[in-house]
């Protein structure tokens, strides 16, 4: 499964990004094999629409789940078109390894 997570930087030791739309990077986590790379976020300077280019560049990553602190409405109505599952990550998640045992934890 591909999992794309709103990251403030482009490492796993990166803090996570609370904003989805508007977040600097995005890490693409593949839970099948545990690889992962790090996108800049195309959208991140757009005066408007940030939230729509995120929730597109999730699909075309063909992700099947984000994880992010907060979703807007206009990035969360594209991602339930496209049938993604939104999953707002833990508080205490301070960096993308903390969403990644998260996400490994939910799973089993």
């Amino acid at each position: 499964m591909i999992v794309l997570i709103s990251s403030a930087g482009s490492d796993l030791e990166s803090s996570t990004e609370p904003r989805f739309g508007r977040s600097p990077w995005y890490v693409k986590y593949d839970t099948d094999s545990e690889h992962w790379e790090a996108f800049e976020n195309p959208g991140k300077a757009l005066s408007g629409g940030a939230g729509i280019a995120a929730a597109q560049f999730a699909v075309d990553q063909k992700a099947s789940k984000v994880v992010s602190g907060d979703f807007g409405p206009n990035a969360v109505d594209v991602l339930r078109a496209a049938k993604i599952e939104m999953v707002k990550y833990p508080q205490e998640a301070k960096t993308i390894n903390d969403v990644l045992k998260f996400i490994k934890e939910s799973k089993s």
